[in-house]
């Protein structure tokens, strides 16, 4: 099934602007695909109300402590929830995750790199996939430190998936 909506998750003042930012990239010829953005602390339960021909990309910051943003963190403790069944996300969207994070919160800043400093992405990414999640584009993952010069093509790539993303 192609994908003919796209629901942006964001958790964070950082990653709020990324949000844009991914909006303001969509090719005009995916015009007929419907874009929303919301914030990751808004009662995160009803995404499981979105259907399989929507894509969720969350945009999750990392802070200090590998800790995510509180907004970030109540849609990832939501996720996490032991009580969820392994089979939670089958037949409803698929999902994506760009994380953002600062190496210079970390303490040995001289060999750390984005994926030292992204740890709220990589578990939420990690949990949805465990909960039977279906990825429509491959971890992305950002470092302040560096420019976020990951996210730029990240977000082109991005595209391009939900373009010939099917089922």
């Amino acid at each position: 099934m192609a994908v003919n909506k796209v629901v942006i998750v964001h958790g964070g003042e950082l990653a709020s602007d990324v949000s844009q930012q991914i909006i303001s990239k969509k090719p005009s010829n995916l015009n007929s695909i419907k874009v929303s953005v919301r914030n990751a602390s808004e009662r995160p339960k009803t995404l499981l109300d979105l259907g399989a021909d929507t894509a969720v990309c969350f945009v999750i910051q990392t802070i200090e402590n590998a800790a995510p943003t509180e907004e970030g963190g109540s849609c990832i403790r939501f996720f996490k929830r032991k009580t969820h069944s392994e089979n939670l996300l089958e037949g409803k969207f698929s999902f994506c995750v760009l994380g953002l994070g600062d190496s210079n919160l970390l303490l040995d800043r001289q060999t750390t790199t984005a994926k030292d400093c992204n740890q709220a992405a990589q578990q939420l990414d990690m949990r949805l996939r465990a909960l039977g999640g279906r990825c429509c584009h491959e971890l992305g993952l950002a470092d302040e430190r560096e420019g976020l010069q990951e996210v730029e093509p990240w977000i082109d790539s991005f595209w391009s998936s939900i373009l010939h993303f099917e089922k």
